[in-house]
């Protein structure tokens, strides 16, 4: 027994059960601690082992994993993960790796001492929530104190790097008292003061609630209950997609700069956004932030008062507090309110209706899919059960949020703010670890894919139910797009034509053993494609996307005369809806 065991032993205490890691020399003690312990996953890359963890506890109810890497290049090669986790306030724990205390580098300007030795923590530190060297004997009340930060008021990671020789040591003497752990971390009271939250609800006749992905699964069912009260539509944003399905009688869609067009056009005519959850961001709003919600006032539910305070968009009233408190708040005073918003919500719906998600703007072309009639059928033939992984960046992930239509009880996670590409495989790798014999879709396009290819080894040593769809357009869609809009199609560094390296990938699954489809258009009702679908284990289908395929809608942008970026409000996506149709039909009258 040694403080490695003592250490894992505490983390098994708080509900790890899962340890996703690349073996390293400064974390040897740890590791060697983990065998017998937790359920211990090699991936091939660190930042794999950061992002599948994420993933993990995202789509866990009630296991959590970490991430193990070592000193060194292991620190450095996860940074990628641990911005991903804070820009999206989730809490994943990463044990990192250091040399030996007494082979710490001095205060005398040295850059390097022990092998592999850089300072992690002042790397990290701007990145996550604590980031603490553990170089002595600290005790399990301390651990769990450290711990219990990651979790507290807006999430974020938590960085421990442990030195080898204390994690050799001889354990310490365990507290006979009780420890408070990150697990039981008291709530506040629920004691808001909402009168002026329901001063503007009172007043309100075409309110929208936006749940995004700060309102938890459990807590969103708060708040439908709320909204089925008054008739209310309910929007969600990109990361809060699976807390309604798309069937529901209240959704009304995912706006964004790359939203749907209708939530877009609804959204706009509201006169109260109720935004729960959601930090409002700039591509939820709009890079012109000062159009959003231009007839209408915004109540902003936050738990980072910061967020409340940016200045963009321009709150009306500002709420600093756990968006399960606010929810419980306002169902509890919804019991004295008697309000129908349904012939708001009957215009919303109709929109919904006559502005279809996959708009025929977009090219066909002969020998190759459209993205948004695949995405449309793909959605159809998920089930209920399915974990869904619509990567984080490019065409893939932007047809996926616009036209994928969620079922109810499916998890759909992704990691929007850093928007990296190659989040997709290690993402799915831990959604699947963390959800059993469930199917794990991942859609994906070939260059972001590429960027962690190597995982495919750790997917096939697995053997789970992972169902990869590639788009394989020979490149960076979204880059190629952005050439050719603002730089008359002089492309660089976007596709094979201009340098860049993208193998053949039926050549690539097949060197991990993992079967692979070229699928075609009408995919869907191929029997050899539906028995792979259908299958419990790995599989790749190639999606073929022409290389000039188009994406819209989109919110467009200019340049100016003076060399600034000029974009248009949510509301008027490219292409533009006729000056009729807006007037006659998407526009609500009481």
């Amino acid at each position: 027994m040694n403080y490695g065991d003592q250490f894992i032993d505490f983390l098994e205490s708080e509900g790890y059960t899962t340890v996703f890691y690349v073996a390293g020399g400064n974390i040897m003690h740890i590791l060697n601690s983990s065998r017998s312990r937790l359920k211990c996953i090699p991936v091939v890359h660190e930042v794999s082992a950061v992002i599948a963890a994420e993933y993990f506890n995202e789509s866990s109810l009630t296991e959590k994993a970490f991430a193990l890497v070592t000193a060194g290049p292991g620190l450095t090669n996860c940074l990628t993960g641990i911005a991903g986790a804070w820009l999206e306030s989730r809490n994943v724990l990463i044990v990192g790796g250091q040399v030996k205390v007494s082979d710490l580098k001095s205060d005398l300007g040295v850059r390097q001492n022990g092998i592999q030795e850089i300072d992690g923590i002042q790397i990290v530190q701007s990145l996550c929530k604590v980031a603490a060297r553990i170089d002595r004997l600290y005790s399990i009340s301390e651990l769990g104190a450290l711990l219990s930060l990651g979790e507290k008021g807006r999430p974020g990671p938590v960085f421990l790097e442990f030195c080898l020789d204390v994690q050799a040591s001889p354990p310490i003497e365990l507290e006979l008292k009780s420890v408070t752990s990150s697990s039981t971390v008291s709530r506040p009271m629920n004691n808001l003061d909402l009168s002026s939250f329901w001063n503007l609800f009172d007043l309100s006749e075409r309110p929208i609630l936006l749940i995004g992905g700060g309102v938890s699964r459990a807590t969103s069912k708060t708040l439908l209950d709320f909204a089925e009260k008054f008739n209310l539509p309910v929007m969600t944003t990109w990361n809060g997609a699976d807390r309604i399905s798309s069937h529901h009688h209240l959704y009304v869609g995912r706006p964004n700069t790359w939203g749907q067009r209708s939530a877009n056009v609804i959204l706009q005519q509201s006169d109260l956004l109720v935004a729960v959850g959601t930090r409002l961001g700039l591509q939820q709003t709009g890079f012109n932030w000062q159009e959003f919600l231009p007839v209408g006032k915004i109540v902003q539910v936050d738990i980072d008062d910061a967020e409340l305070q940016k200045g963009h968009p321009h709150v009306t009233l500002g709420i600093n507090t756990d968006s399960r408190i606010f929810s419980e708040s306002i169902a509890k005073g919804s019991k004295l309110r008697q309000k129908d918003f349904q012939p708001w919500l009957k215009f919303a719906i109709n929109v919904r209706q006559k502005l279809p998600l996959n708009e025929t703007i977009n090219s066909n072309y002969e020998g190759y899919l459209n993205p948004y009639t695949f995405v449309e059928k793909l959605s159809k033939l998920s089930v209920e059960e399915d974990v869904v992984i619509p990567c984080s960046s490019g065409g893939a992930f932007t047809t996926m949020m616009q036209a994928f239509q969620q079922q109810n009880n499916q998890k759909i996670i992704t990691n929007k703010g850093l928007a990296s590409m190659g989040y997709g495989l290690a993402g799915a790798i831990g959604a699947s670890v963390s959800n059993g014999n469930s199917r794990v879709i991942l859609v994906e396009g070939d260059g972001g894919f590429a960027q962690n290819i190597q995982e495919l080894g750790t997917l096939s040593q697995l053997k789970a139910n992972v169902k990869i769809f590639l788009y394989s357009n020979e490149g960076y869609a979204s880059i190629r797009m952005t050439q050719r809009n603002y730089f008359q199609g002089a492309y660089m560094g976007c596709d094979i034509a201009t340098g860049l390296g993208l193998p053949n990938w039926e050549l690539i699954f097949s060197a991990f053993n993992i079967p692979c489809l070229k699928i075609a258009e009408n995919f869907e009702e191929d029997e050899n494609f539906l028995e792979i679908f259908e299958s419990k284990t790995p599989a790749a289908f190639i999606v073929p996307i022409h290389p000039e395929q188009t994406f819209f809608p989109k919110i467009s942008s200019s340049v100016t005369a003076n060399g600034q970026m000029r974009s248009d409000p949510l509301h008027k996506m490219t292409p533009p809806l006729s000056i009729q149709s807006s007037i006659e039909v998407f526009r609500y009258t009481s």
